[in-house]
Parts: C-alpha cells; sequence; structure tokens
C-alpha cells in the first residue's frame, strides 16, 4: 500500500513524481481539508462580526474561501493531490482505475476518513481562533432549489477538476482554476456551493454563518453524490484520457528511504 505513486488532482494519464506513504498522503488531505474548513468557516464568523449587509458577508466569505483553496492546492498537490473533497478523491479511483493510476481502494477509504475528520477539526480550530462555541449548527439549508444548486456546484467542479487534468494543465493553473471556480459558484449556485461531503460534515460542528443543520446534510450529501456522477459523465464524454508514459528512471529521482520515513 506504500508504494502507489502519490495521486493527482483527479489522476491524469502520466505517472509523475515520488513515491509516498499513505500515511503522509492521508495527513495531507487531513490538514488540507481542515484548513479549507476553517477558512470556509473562520471567514464567515469574521464576516459578520466586520460587515451588517449579508451581501458584503458573502462576498468576504467567497473571497478569502476562492484564494485560500488555491493557495492550499499549490501546497498540498505535490504531497497528496490535493483533492480535499470525497468526490473528488472517489473521481480519482474511478477515473484511474483502467489505467492504475488512481487510487486504490484501501487507500481511498483512508482518504474519505482523513479528510472528513480534518473537516470536523477545521470547523472547531475556527471556532477556538474566534472564541465561538463548538455546537451543533441549527441553519436548515435543504429546500428543493438549494439542493439543485449543489448538484449544479459539484458537477460543474468535477467536470473542470477532470478536464483540467485530462488536458495536462499546470499546478498554478488548476489552483487558480479552482479557486475562482469556487468563488464564482458561491454566487450563482443557490446553496452558495458546499460541493463537498467533508466540508458539509465538518459544518455541523459550528453554529456560525457557515453552519448547516444536522437534517439538512444527508440531502446534501445525496446532491453532491448526484452531480459528482453527472460530472464526470459529462468529463469522460468531453475528454479523452491521455496516454500512460512509463516513468523514465533516468529523469524520475527515486527517494531514499529516509526521505520516506
Amino acid at each position: 500500500m506504500n508504494d502507489q505513486p502519490r495521486p493527482r488532482l483527479l489522476g491524469g494519464g502520466q505517472l509523475v513524481g515520488a513515491r509516498l506513504p499513505v500515511v503522509r498522503r492521508a495527513f495531507a488531505e487531513f490538514l488540507g481539508t481542515g484548513l479549507l474548513v476553517a477558512i470556509v468557516v473562520g471567514s464567515g464568523v469574521a464576516a459578520q462580526r466586520l460587515s451588517a449587509d449579508v451581501g458584503l458577508q458573502l462576498l468576504e466569505n467567497s473571497t478569502a474561501t476562492a484564494f485560500g483553496l488555491a493557495v492550499l492546492i499549490l501546497l498540498f498537490a505535490p504531497v497528496s493531490g490535493a483533492h480535499f473533497n470525497p468526490v473528488v478523491s472517489a473521481a480519482d479511483a474511478l477515473l484511474g482505475r483502467r489505467a492504475g493510476t488512481g487510487l486504490r481502494g484501501r487507500d481511498l477509504m483512508v482518504h474519505l476518513v482523513a479528510q472528513v475528520l480534518g473537516g470536523i477539526g477545521g470547523a472547531v480550530l475556527a471556532n477556538a481562533m474566534f472564541q465561538v462555541p463548538t455546537a451543533i449548527a441549527t441553519t436548515e439549508r435543504a429546500t428543493a432549489g438549494a439542493l439543485l444548486g449543489e448538484v449544479v456546484a459539484t458537477a460543474g467542479l468535477v467536470l473542470l477538476i477532470t478536464g483540467l487534468s485530462r488536458t495536462g494543465q499546470s499546478l498554478p493553473v488548476t489552483a487558480a482554476a479552482v479557486g475562482a471556480y469556487i468563488g464564482a459558484a458561491y454566487w450563482f449556485t443557490s446553496s452558495t456551493s458546499f460541493a463537498n461531503p467533508a466540508v458539509t460534515i465538518g459544518r455541523i460542528f459550528t453554529d456560525t454563518f457557515a453552519g448547516i443543520a444536522p437534517t439538512s446534510v444527508a440531502p446534501f450529501l445525496a446532491a453532491q453524490l448526484v452531480g459528482a456522477a453527472i460530472g464526470l459523465c459529462a468529463a469522460v464524454l468531453l475528454f479523452a484520457p491521455p496516454p500512460i508514459t512509463p516513468v523514465d528512471s533516468r529523469s524520475t529521482a527515486v527517494p531514499s528511504k529516509e526521505a520516506l520515513s
């Protein structure tokens, strides 16, 4: 399990980079997802305290999230692929299954657990930073329009990441595009674009601007799964998988055992 090539954002076709232990990759996913939720929740609390206008609060929240997500992708992509999202990890596993480049079954489960735990930890961290009690959210969000918004937001996100990966876009371009999409989706979707099961679960644990009541979570998760399936199908139809290029041992550095420890 520890010798699997580290995943990229939704795979891609070429094996690149060093081989990293699954524990290190999972820790990157835990930290990345946790910091993402801390950004979402923390900037939401700050926005409420700084501004009385709800539109301005959403602008502040979405701007911080867009920039923060882009930075986190740049930071953690070389380690884990910077998924921070169970539907992205699942799509990576499905798309890379045939070529053997995606997450394997047990590694996928480790990533999913790390992402969910990170999301919960990020909400608790944000609460602590702003001296807000950690409490179960009371904001009900599961309306028909919001659920449709989640389908659209998640489908667009999976389509975007898959398209960027399969067309060979660079990491800085991918980071900027994904951050910009999430920032925009805050505004053009009725749900403010959760589009992430781990983030959705994490936001149960903050009764603030970004919180979501537990009764709304199951419908949101279902909508996200539907959206992910739609986005994945659209991506497969639109973007051909890149060819598998064997790793050239002369140009690819293999880290020592000490570097992998």
